[in-house]
Parts: structure tokens; C-alpha cells; sequence
């Protein structure tokens, strides 16, 4: 049982998560593209003296990554207590150089995920997140508020997670 959504809006939870995508349906393990909240990042970075200049150089910092794990761990921890769920926690993820975006056809104007648009737009990635890769680098197209388009690119930073054994097998290794 693969329920994308479920643990998209788990992630979601987070302040720090704006967007999630997961990944994993006829596949071994469950992997994510998640975008994060520049506000709420941004306020945590001034915060904790994490200097930036963009929504890019944000999304690619190291402390960034690392309070992002930080969530998806919780999830995974969450996942791993109930049986049914145990086995979609995720295993390896990326953040995304830039928000998803209406404008860009990733999300509806009501702010649904367009997951098959986004599996086509981000293919490279999301293979880059099945492989043994730690990085991906990617061109992305954006349409900018007035209309203009331009291209991005980046150097992603592909992170294994950790994930939490099933509260079933720890109780009957205790037993």
C-alpha cells in the first residue's frame, strides 16, 4: 500500500514543508521532492544566523537539508507505528531549487500537486533519487510573475533518511 497524499499532507504538516511530492507506487522504496516555505525558512535561517540570497541558495543549504531531514524523520517514525504504513517511509529525498508553481503547470490554481506533470518535468531527478547518485544536476524553465520565462540551474543534494524499524518487528524482538 502506497498512500502519496497521506504522507504528502504528513510532511505538510511542518511549517518549514510547503510542498511535498512522494514517489514510490510499484517501486521498493518510497522517495520525496519537497519544496520548502521560503517565509518560514527564511525567519528560522535569520534566526539561526544562516545567511542567503535567494530561494536556490536556501533550498541548497546544509542546516536547511538538515532541519528538513529532521521532519521527514519525524514522519518516518510516525509511519513506522502503525503496521499498515510501516513500509512507505521515506528513504531518500531532494529539495527543490525552486517552489512549485501554478504558473510553471506544477500545481493546479487551486494548489493541488500535478504529480504526472511533475514526474514528467522532474524526471531526472526523481531517477537520480532511485539511484546511487548524491547529487543531480538540473535545468528547470520559470515563468516569472510578469511573464518573462528563464532557466535555473542546480546542483541538488540527494539525502538518504532514516528510517525506523516497524513497531511490530521491535515488540517481537522484545518478546
Amino acid at each position: 500500500m502506497f498512500p502519496p497524499k497521506f504522507i504528502e499532507n504528513k510532511l505538510k504538516f511542518f511549517p518549514f514543508i510547503k510542498e511535498a511530492v512522494a514517489f514510490g507506487h510499484q517501486r521498493e522504496t518510497v522517495t520525496a521532492l519537497i519544496s520548502i516555505d521560503l517565509e518560514a525558512v527564511g525567519n528560522w535561517a535569520e534566526r539561526n544566523g544562516v545567511s542567503y540570497a535567494s530561494y536556490q541558495e536556501l533550498a541548497a543549504n546544509r542546516k536547511v537539508y538538515d532541519l528538513i531531514q529532521g521532519n521527514i524523520e519525524q514522519v518516518n517514525a510516525d509511519l513506522a507505528e502503525d503496521t499498515n504504513l510501516a513500509t512507505t517511509q521515506i528513504n531518500r529525498f531532494v529539495l527543490l531549487h525552486k517552489e512549485l508553481d501554478a504558473d510553471d503547470g506544477e500545481l493546479t490554481r487551486t494548489r493541488k500537486v500535478r504529480r504526472r506533470f511533475i514526474a514528467e518535468k522532474y524526471d531526472q531527478i526523481i531517477k537520480g533519487l532511485y539511484s546511487s547518485k548524491d547529487h543531480v544536476k538540473v535545468e528547470a524553465k520559470i515563468t516569472f510573475e510578469d511573464g518573462r520565462t528563464g532557466v535555473i540551474k542546480a546542483d541538488l543534494e540527494i539525502r538518504a533518511a532514516k528510517t525506523v524499524a516497524p513497531a511490530a518487528q521491535i515488540a517481537k524482538k522484545a518478546a
